[in-house]
């Protein structure tokens, strides 16, 4: 079973209004959409979103009339919400407990299965077909940049010498590639852990999905609405952190010579600090261990979307 991570601390930074419409835009298993459920009142609502059909099977067995589901990635927020105002929103990023442990999925290095990695394995090319095709630079550059990887080259050529003798097309075989191209890694550490998580970015283009998707949170955000992420690795929250201080300074050329009462309102209030889990979830949750969450408020002031997006990362087929 899948246990959401930070519950508690997401649900109390929702700030939930009985009456109102919420977000869920990873319901994985439903878990914070029940709790977000139980919060509110027969006149609340509650719209969830995910790309993976198992997600969309898990919200079939909710059966609430407060609640909608949509299968589509995140990034597509604006338009199903179609100008209605949230009231607030809630996104768990990365990959959920059950894709890890379902070894058909491929996204686990611990478990064999066939090397898929999709977060909808209906659509788009699988990490197989991937690494069939990409030019040994490329494969280089996605584990490190992605993976943050200091062994990216060795693991890149590593990958294009084994496929010249064999097709890669399990999960087994690409994690003892990795082991025998890391020469060495953090205590704990699995060797394939940098290179599996990379390949899952890329492939189902998660750090894009997080740029595109938190520009229209914050427009489809009613005043007061509070804007709640939880990441799991530190490109994500990198993202996520330059938006929300981004959003929350006033959004004006840096020489104007303005007064500070002549300053216009930011969209975004940043809600308290960074929370992370504590040492008791994270005993009974060791997944919880890098989850990062933070909060923002929306506030009255103007929004320009197109100025906020996250530039940093370079997105790749």
């Amino acid at each position: 079973m899948h246990e959401p991570v930070l519950l508690l601390e997401a649900l109390d930074a929702l700030a939930i209004r009985p009456e109102g419409l919420y977000v869920d835009g990873t319901f994985g298993r439903g878990g914070h959409s029940r709790a977000i459920l139980e919060r509110l009142g027969p006149q609340g609502a509650l719209i969830a979103l995910d790309r993976d059909p198992d997600a969309e099977r898990a919200a079939q067995e909710l059966r609430d009339a407060r609640f909608t589901f949509v299968r589509t990635a995140f990034s597509a927020l604006g338009r199903v919400l179609a100008g209605r105002l949230a009231h607030g929103m809630l996104f768990d990023l990365g990959v959920s407990s059950p894709q890890l442990e379902e070894a058909e999925r491929g996204f686990s290095f611990r478990r064999d299965g066939p090397l898929d990695m999709r977060m909808d394995p209906q659509s788009g090319e699988t990490a197989a077909q991937w690494l069939a095709r990409a030019e040994q630079k490329q494969i280089g550059e996605v584990i490190r940049e992605y993976g943050e990887e200091r062994f990216a080259k060795q693991i890149a050529a590593a990958i294009v010498n084994a496929r010249g003798r064999e097709p890669l097309l399990r999960t087994g075989q690409l994690a003892d590639l990795v082991a025998k191209a890391v020469r060495t890694r953090e205590p704990g550490q699995d060797p394939a852990t940098r290179t599996f998580q990379a390949l899952r970015i890329h492939l189902n283009r998660e750090l894009e999905e997080v740029s595109l998707m938190l520009p229209q949170a914050v427009a489809g955000l009613a005043e007061g609405a509070r804007l709640v992420v939880i990441s799991f690795h530190s490109l994500e929250d990198r993202i996520v952190k330059r938006f929300l201080q981004s959003a929350s300074r006033p959004d004006v050329p840096a020489r104007l010579p303005l007064r500070a009462s002549e300053m216009p309102q930011p969209a975004l209030r940043i809600v308290g600090r960074a929370v992370r889990a504590s040492e008791t979830e994270t005993r009974r949750n060791p997944r919880a261990r890098s989850a990062i969450l933070r909060v923002a408020e929306r506030t009255a002031g103007p929004f320009q979307p197109n100025s906020r997006i996250e530039p940093g990362a370079r997105w790749r087929n």
